[in-house]
């Protein structure tokens, strides 16, 4: 388990969440909170409903009901571009990259909502618009150092290994300098050493960076290693929030996920 000694205030609370697509309940009165730099996972079965909370958060769907307040702000809806401008940023379980652009122009989007001059001057590269640039690819090459891709930097990421385009999607995440990090099974179709690649990153992220990071991942053995709290969902209801320790031991969750045999 992670042992996060800067774990702060709260910096996300989710209150009463429901969402429901026609009379379809895809979550139902969801409550749960996010403190300042820990590793909070959401976990559950297939179809619990935990990319739907993601999307909830991250403002891709407006909750039926229910309230998210982010840095002491209350929301009943925000969309997707607001929550990017207030340091919320998410990678996805499948990759939305740009497979003919290189690593280095894919990080480099990520940039885009930290560009401060207008289209002409960035065209045109003159004065502050190329300062700016430089200063903005400068970022760039510092997270494709942290991210250990250097050697790939100039290759047009359809060419990588999945484990590296996974990692490229982290880094274009990353290069928003998001408050919060929302991951959606960054672990999807990785090999052991691809996941133990992914793990370091993860840590490495919260911990140096000192970025809040929200992770959706089925993997039990990653959650339980990396995550400061861990919050359950099952058919679109919460049955469990706490430790990996707590969790591991709540008989709901030990019959909803574990399956009695554990």
């Amino acid at each position: 388990m992670s042992t996060n000694s800067r774990v702060g205030d709260v910096i996300l609370e989710v209150s009463n969440i429901s969402l429901r697509f026609g009379g379809v309940k895809a979550l139902t009165d969801i409550s749960f909170d996010v403190r300042e730099h820990e590793i909070r996972a959401i976990i559950g079965p297939n179809g619990a409903g935990k990319s739907s909370m993601l999307n909830c958060i991250n403002g891709v769907y407006a909750p039926s009901e229910g309230t998210i307040t982010f840095q002491g702000k209350t929301f009943s809806h925000m969309n997707s571009r607001q929550v990017a401008e207030m340091g919320v940023a998410r990678t996805f379980q499948n990759l939305a990259l740009f497979k003919g652009m290189s690593v280095l122009d894919n990080i480099m989007s990520g940039r885009n909502l930290k560009i401060k001059s207008n289209l002409l001057l960035q065209a045109l590269r003159i004065g502050p618009a190329e300062r700016e640039e430089i200063r903005h690819r400068q970022f760039v090459e510092s997270i494709i150092d942290f991210l250990e891709i250097q050697a790939y930097r100039k290759t047009p990421v359809g060419q990588l290994p999945y484990g590296l385009q996974k990692r490229v999607d982290l880094g274009r995440a990353l290069a928003m300098e998001p408050r919060i990090l929302l991951l959606d099974e960054p672990m999807a179709g990785m090999n052991v050493e691809e996941k133990q690649d992914m793990c370091r990153f993860i840590l490495d992220v919260n911990d140096e960076f000192g970025t809040t990071i929200v992770l959706i991942e089925h993997d039990m053995g990653v959650v339980m290693d990396i995550s400061d709290r861990v919050v359950v969902l099952d058919y679109g209801k919460k049955i469990g929030d706490g430790t990996p320790q707590e969790v591991r031991n709540n008989e709901d969750v030990i019959r909803a996920y574990l399956g009695t045999g554990h």
